[in-house]
């Protein structure tokens, strides 16, 4: 009689503790070898499983690894109000270097966003902050007043003048060297930092200094005479040639880095070439970074260059990096 490993006569034997003959019951040696070929391979799939899990652990730790050595998250920034108005209150956004502490003093980048005298905000600079924070600057996003109703580019200039007075008084409390304050405005920004250091400061009397030590600018509108937007925007209350900073440059104007595309339509390459031209014949460095088949703010976009940006990524991480190699070179 021929057994299956599943039959009670088979089950019998086992538990008699007798074997099945070999040759009596090849059919429980086929089942038994079966059993064993399965188990093995069950065996190897579930190792395999558990190595490829291991790996994936691995790979998700180092990676993750990667992320903390090279970018520690920025925290939010402070909010501090450096201006009360009659009608409202003007505040800046204080980032703090990863880790930093107050000894040895940080220089300080002040930030101030574009949006053509008449737009934007101090969040519009938030990425840029945080860059430069993370690279062990204090950075410091700052509002002022756009142009319209009774406001002008006078009075957003006043507001810039005073947040650069604003956080040198209250250097110390920051852990900011007070000798190395940076300017960096982007488009109108750059108009109205670069003003500080050529066209001067309203009423710019007291300890504090308002103008930078130092200059990075970004798609600058650096010769606005003959600009018909920006004079509207004026409303009379001064000549465009009294706040054209290119008309304006003199000894005393800072070492300046320059981000610029070539086909910028809103602020001509011309005119920052010639501001470089007037501040070098003073003796003071003025690096100018000129990208490529690029306009304003960068943008490969160059049909609409006043909004729909596409900056390009590349030239936009370069002329960051310019601008930070240009400050570790100054000794800032």
């Amino acid at each position: 009689m021929w057994y299956s490993a599943d039959e009670p006569a088979n089950r019998t034997m086992k538990a008699d503790g007798l074997r099945p003959p070999l040759i009596a019951n090849p059919f429980w040696i086929t089942s038994k070898l079966t059993r064993i070929v399965i188990g093995m391979h069950l065996l190897a799939r579930q190792h395999l499983i558990h190595l490829r899990r291991l790996a994936v652990v691995c790979c998700l730790a180092a990676c993750s690894t990667d992320r903390t050595e090279t970018s520690a998250p920025q925290a939010e920034p402070a909010t501090y109000t450096y201006r009360i108005l009659d009608s409202d209150s003007l505040r800046l956004y204080l980032f703090q270097p990863a880790g930093s502490r107050r000894e040895p003093l940080h220089t300080a980048v002040l930030l101030y966003h574009g949006g053509g005298w008449t737009a934007g905000s101090p969040e519009w600079t938030f990425a840029s902050a945080r860059e430069f924070a993370r690279q062990g600057f204090v950075a410091v996003s700052v509002q002022y007043r756009l142009s319209g109703g009774e406001w002008t580019p006078i009075d957003a200039l006043s507001d810039v003048c005073e947040s650069i007075r604003w956080i040198r008084r209250r250097a110390a409390e920051f852990g900011i060297d007070s000798a190395r304050v940076v300017g960096h405005g982007v488009s109108a920004g750059g108009h109205l930092i670069a003003s500080t250091a050529t066209v001067g400061c309203p009423s710019d009397n007291g300890p504090a200094r308002s103008t930078p030590d130092l200059l990075l600018l970004w798609s600058p509108a650096l010769d606005v005479a003959g600009d018909g937007w920006f004079e509207r925007q004026l409303q009379g209350r001064t000549r465009v040639e009294e706040v054209s900073p290119v008309l304006h440059v003199h000894a005393g104007t800072p070492p300046t880095s320059i981000v610029h595309g070539e086909m910028d339509t809103l602020a001509p390459l011309r005119g920052v070439r010639r501001y470089c031209e007037m501040l070098e014949a003073f003796g003071t460095q003025c690096e100018l970074n000129v990208y490529p088949g690029v306009g304003h703010l960068l943008t490969r976009n160059l049909a609409n260059q006043e909004s729909d940006f596409d900056p390009d990524p590349d030239a936009r991480a370069d002329g960051m990096a310019k601008h930070v190699q240009f400050l570790r070179s100054r000794g800032f």
